[in-house]
């Protein structure tokens, strides 16, 4: 079932331009196929460091010729502020989902994550407000609520970060709001509560726990256990985080320039996920977990979604049990083994831009 059928219904009404950065990585890739389904034309701007060509193999053959004629891919680096006003030109709706993720690699490395989510997102929205972009929607993150104290996060609570990552992330979060405040440039920041689904990359640092645990089981595997198993956590299926970016990209002005948490608004323990997973896998319970090690993505309790469900119209839309059981039938086909994006961080100097001539797209 797609996302939000009456707001698809809207769009293909009222076709635009949109841009999606970081449009070969999973929640990029499922935007991308849903914006085509609903016939809008999309610019795609992605350096390829973290999401792989193969996500845009799939969108293709999801789609039809026609719809897939829509797309233009620039091969291109947020770090660029060329590459960004090259993507930017023309576009009507921005939607900013590029970054580099992973606690761990910005512990290790915070000037390349610094660069990456903080350079890189001002280059957009300066990018955006030139080309007059009518919106700019942007993914921030649960990681900027640090641990909190409260069983469900809500918005006005004061962030806590712990890792270069959520620092950023709320870095972003100051500069959308400084941009809206000052210079007129409206946004709306989505705070993304461990979203996942099909196409999610298990060696991805934000995989933790689905797709983590679906690759440790299906190999016969310990799997890594944040806490004592009894911590709360609020996952986020891949197809609720795309209706909340596309209401928040169609919202009314005065829901714009704010941030919303995105998540179902249900808790689950980890050790009750495990045994849900390995129970849809007809595995018995076997061994014990071993703890995550030190810069694994934080969880948060519980989301409140309520501000999101007043001010947006979001209303998660799949189920646990379904949503896991959609994910594990895709990590047990062969679209499961695709080729993998380079698990090297991006070089910390913007690459040269160049033209690709790859089969699947155009760059300009």
């Amino acid at each position: 079932m797609p996302p939000h059928p009456p707001l698809q219904a809207q769009l293909r009404q009222q076709p635009h331009v949109w841009l999606v950065t970081g449009v070969a990585g999973f929640i990029g890739s499922h935007l991308l196929q849903t914006l085509l389904e609903t016939d809008q034309s999309v610019v795609g701007l992605d350096n390829f460091a973290t999401g792989p060509r193969s996500n845009l193999h799939a969108v293709q053959s999801q789609v039809i010729p026609t719809q897939w004629a829509r797309f233009r891919l620039i091969k291109g680096d947020i770090r660029a502020p060329g590459d960004c006003h090259r993507a930017c030109d023309g576009v009507d709706h921005v939607v900013h989902l590029a970054a580099l993720g992973s606690v761990k690699r910005s512990l290790a490395d915070p000037i390349t994550t610094n660069n990456t989510n903080v350079c890189g997102f001002v280059n957009m929205l300066v990018a955006a407000q030139e080309a007059s972009a009518s919106t700019f929607t942007y993914a921030t993150c649960s990681s900027t609520y640090g641990q909190p104290a409260v069983a469900a996060a809500a918005e006005t609570q004061p962030g806590q970060p712990l890792s270069p990552y959520a620092a950023s992330k709320q870095i972003n979060e100051l500069y959308a709001d400084v941009f809206a405040r000052s210079l007129g440039m409206p946004s709306v920041g989505l705070r993304l509560f461990n979203v996942y689904g099909p196409r999610q990359d298990p060696d991805n640092a934000h995989a933790y726990p689905v797709a983590q645990w679906i690759q440790a089981l299906q190999r016969q595997q310990t799997v890594q256990l944040q806490g004592n198993g009894h911590v709360l956590c609020d996952l986020t299926h891949v197809r609720d985080a795309v209706q909340a970016i596309l209401l928040a990209a169609t919202a009314r002005p005065e829901a714009r320039n704010q941030v919303y948490n995105v998540a179902s608004g249900q808790s689950v323990h980890l050790l009750a996920l495990l045994a849900q997973l390995q129970q849809a896998m007809g595995q018995a319970p076997h061994g014990h977990p071993r703890p995550a090690p030190f810069g694994a993505s934080a969880l948060t309790v519980c989301a409140d979604i309520g501000k999101a469900q007043q001010h947006l119209g979001y209303q998660p839309s799949v189920p646990l049990a379904q949503g896991l059981a959609e994910t594990l039938a895709w990590y047990r086909t062969p679209c499961a083994h695709a080729t993998a994006p380079a698990k090297a961080a991006p070089r910390t100097r913007p690459r040269a831009r160049t033209r690709t001539s790859s089969s699947l797209t155009h760059s300009s």
